[in-house]
């Protein structure tokens, strides 16, 4: 479980350090940062999986996704006694994110590339990454360090080189991989790339949802949805499908789900409603109805993952269905933990109702996104490796 979270320098987010429980909710009035905070920990995910400068070109590239204030605020400007203004960098810009869970610590950090001939100068290098033992980054604690093209991890009192000739694209992740080498980097890798994120559900006429496909045993729901059958019948099969029966009742009483599969292996959805002489199928649902579903398998999972970060899940839903899911989720939180941003007020205060919810609202003071009512004391401890 992942125990603090740290984002510099990324849109909105000039510093943010926050902690982190097994149930997290991020709320906060619109343009409060809460999709930049989402936003930053996809970028995250993608070290691990070798598209970071990718991710961070589809967002218009490194130098637009830099916190555009100052680079710090005084405290007549917090006050409001002057306005805010820039003055000269004390720092070397760099986007910068890093996490810590009960064991070890990773940071990267991203910056502009040398001015060159190459056709790829507005590539986003990166220039530092860390691995750590401990809740806090220090010198005793690195135990992977990659500066630039050099990696090095520590063995016993010393460090031994791993790689001099690292790209400034690649991500030790993806270059650094020897078990016996550098454990830690094959461990929190293997984390990362378990994240799962769930954000955009299609619900519209032609949803891959709706769609009756060729059905293989489904332990975890595609993103987009469209192995929503495969994955109920395989919750049914090798999961817990009580509670899968429980969470639709729950939310629609009376009513069931089924899988009808034809004799070439196509799997279409059976939802039986209450007073309803036939179930319907997927492509007769509501959207909200389809979306439920889809939060259902995606939660009740047979395979939990190490985090699952649902954005927005009450996009379609009826007010009526949030404590519904506002339970699933809470269940769900005692397999894996679970990230919540949601601005909807009756499923946040339903979240809420768990004495383990950590419940964080955001807000902008001058421009960034802070912590409402996060003091300095308040604050995890955190260091960035230099």
């Amino acid at each position: 479980m992942l125990t603090t979270l740290a984002i510099a320098n990324y849109r909105s987010i000039n510093q943010l350090v926050m902690p982190l429980g097994r149930l997290n909710l991020i709320t906060g009035a619109n343009g409060s940062g809460k999709s930049n905070l989402y936003k930053a920990l996809r970028l995250l995910a993608e070290t691990a999986r070798g598209g970071v400068v990718n991710a961070l070109a589809a967002e218009g590239g490194l130098e637009s996704t830099f916190h555009a204030g100052p680079e710090k605020l005084s405290r007549r400007m917090l006050k409001g006694e002057v306005p805010v203004q820039g003055g000269p960098r004390q720092q070397v810009r760099r986007l910068k994110m890093g996490f810590t869970d009960e064991d070890f610590g990773y940071a990267i950090g991203l910056g502009l590339p040398e001015p060159s001939q190459s056709k790829f100068s507005l590539d986003p290098q990166i220039k530092h990454e860390a691995i750590w033992a401990g809740p806090v980054c220090r010198p005793a604690s690195l135990l992977v360090e990659r500066s630039a093209a050099m990696v090095r991890a520590r063995e016993g009192r010393q460090w031994q080189v791993m790689s001099q000739h690292m790209t400034e694209f690649d991500s030790l992740f993806d270059q650094v991989g020897s078990v016996q080498g550098s454990p830690e980097v094959l461990h929190l890798r293997e984390q990362i790339r378990s994240w799962r994120f769930y954000d955009h559900f299609r619900t519209d006429p032609e949803a891959p949802a709706r769609q009756a496909r060729l059905g293989t045993r489904t332990p975890v729901l595609h993103h987009d949805g469209r192995d929503l059958a495969a994955a109920l019948q395989t919750i049914k099969e090798i999961g817990d499908f009580e509670a899968l029966q429980a969470a639709v009742s729950d939310a629609f009483p009376g009513s069931q789900v089924g899988i009808e599969a034809t004799p070439g292996g196509l799997f279409s959805l059976r939802f039986q409603q209450a007073g309803l002489l036939r179930p319907l199928s997927a492509a007769e649902l509501s959207d909200g109805t389809l979306r439920y579903l889809l939060l259902v398998a995606a939660l009740l999972t047979p395979r939990p993952p190490s985090m699952m970060v649902l954005n927005e899940p009450e996009t379609s839903l009826h007010p009526d269905l949030l404590p519904a899911l506002a339970r699933l989720i809470r269940r769900a939180s005692q397999q894996c933990q679970v990230w919540v941003v949601s601005h909807a007020p009756r499923l946040v205060a339903a979240l809420e109702e768990d004495e383990g919810c950590n419940a964080i609202r955001l807000t902008k003071e001058l421009g960034q996104t802070v912590i409402v009512g996060q003091g300095m004391l308040d604050e995890p401890a955190w260091h960035w490796p230099d």
